[in-house]
């Protein structure tokens, strides 16, 4: 499914002047408020990347709200964004990394302001450097984020993000990793479970057999423990 027919098939509204560029989609049925996903796209995509995801999931009246990353990028082929430059050992670059976050969650915090958002059930969904984001958004301020969704990422202790112990009994994770996953090692995905753990964190992991990606085996099992969380 392309980026345009996910886009097609939901109820596009005009997003606000905020922190970040993003699109908004409604739900059919009006209500006061909705359960919302925040989509945070990887590195080198775009706003749209995630839609086809969330779509997949079929989820019923879920306010999607999906930023676009505050990073221009050089592809060779085109224009991307990301969150954050590249450091050593391909960790965030300390300076950009933190911009971004300032960014992200001054604009959550407008969004939830501005539109109809439900505090108890907002979700922050990630991949790749989007899932980086979503935990340092989620981990520094965890009143602001009911649940993460973190595809193919990890949380980056190298700059003072990792969780305090006991602090996150609130938050609930559903994280999925490749064994194969060539641009983030596993074993990064399985620390982050060892770190929410420790810090009471309701924490789903999967491993499937594969590399820096989502699978439909992925999709399937989000799908029955978002619902249950939105429900």
């Amino acid at each position: 499914m392309s980026s345009n027919e996910s886009s097609s098939a939901m109820k596009e509204g005009k997003p606000i002047t905020a922190s970040l560029q993003h699109l908004i989609f409604y739900p059919s049925m009006k209500k006061s408020t909705y359960p919302t996903i925040a989509a945070l796209h990887g590195r080198g995509t775009d706003a749209n990347d995630l839609l086809p995801l969330i779509q997949s999931l079929a989820l019923e009246d879920v306010l999607v709200i999906a930023p676009r990353a505050p990073l221009q990028i050089n592809l060779g082929l085109g224009q991307g964004y990301a969150w954050y430059d590249l450091g050593e050992e391909e960790g965030p670059r300390p300076q950009t990394f933190r911009r971004s976050l300032e960014l992200l969650r001054r604009f959550l915090a407008e969004i939830k302001a501005a539109y109809p958002v439900d505090p108890e059930r907002f979700v922050l969904l990630g991949f790749s450097q989007g899932t980086v984001m979503a935990y340092a958004a989620g981990l520094t301020d965890p009143i602001l984020v009911r649940a993460i969704v973190a595809l193919s990422g990890y949380i980056p202790c190298r700059l003072d993000l990792s969780p305090e112990p006991g602090k996150l009994s609130r938050l609930r994770v559903f994280i999925s990793h490749g064994t194969f996953d060539e641009i983030i090692p596993v074993q990064l995905g399985r620390e982050a479970v060892e770190l929410l753990k420790e810090a009471k964190a309701d924490v789903v992991y999967r491993e499937y057999p594969m590399g820096h990606e989502v699978r439909e085996e992925t999709l399937r099992d989000l799908e029955v423990w978002i619902k249950q969380l939105l429900s």
